[in-house]
């Protein structure tokens, strides 16, 4: 058992170590989304079995709030809606899930924020292609190596050993673009959405 912990240690330990590699592209997937809320457009987020809860928990983080007070953030999570999903996969089957739900709510200039440890799922790539398809930015966070790295506008790379070292990676990915995101909205510059003056609610 001590053994099994060492090892595990010593896989995270690598795993951040080899994070900054991805600065570059954390920065431009969290002004990509920024500018995209600012223009009044939403975040979609979708991913399977652990990415499907960092999706539900990243566009909660989104629409409640960070680490600091501020209105709340245009997100939808694809991953949740138990009575769509069904629906879906019954009619279309499991690879149309979140692409179907894309074709309802995506809208131009909307961001897609796709998650996948394996960088393989069908069901996420299927969504990538319909984004593109409709005018959707994206944002990929997957594993190690993705087939095709312009399946999305930016890619994020984990680079980790095994599926539970990359969930890790990618629940600090989430935070950190949620804090870039707060920062550049609401303190890089001008607030796009100042508090109501005058009256009373």
């Amino acid at each position: 058992m001590e053994n099994a912990f060492d090892k595990s240690l010593a896989d995270l330990r690598a795993s951040v170590d080899g994070v900054m590699s991805q600065k570059a592209a954390l920065v431009e997937a969290s002004r990509l989304i920024a500018r995209s809320i600012v223009d009044g457009k939403t975040v979609h987020l979708c991913g399977n079995g652990g990415s499907a809860a960092e999706a539900q928990h990243f566009a909660a983080e989104f629409v409640g709030r960070f680490l600091t007070e501020r209105p709340g953030l245009p997100a939808i999570s694809l991953a949740t809606d138990t009575s769509k999903l069904t629906a879906i996969g019954n009619d279309y089957g499991f690879d149309k899930v979140f692409s179907r739900q894309l074709e309802a709510l995506g809208r131009p200039g909307d961001v897609l924020w796709g998650l996948s440890t394996s960088g393989t799922s069908p069901n996420v790539l299927a969504a990538f292609k319909t984004a593109r398809e409709r005018g959707l930015k994206s944002v990929f966070t997957c594993g190690r190596s993705l087939a095709d790295p312009t399946i999305a506008d930016v890619v994020i790379y984990s680079p980790a050993p095994s599926t539970p070292r990359i969930q890790e990676l990618h629940l600090f990915y989430g935070h950190l673009i949620c804090e870039l995101v707060d920062f550049e909205i609401f303190r890089g510059g001008a607030n796009p959405f100042p508090p109501k003056t005058g009256g009373t609610v």
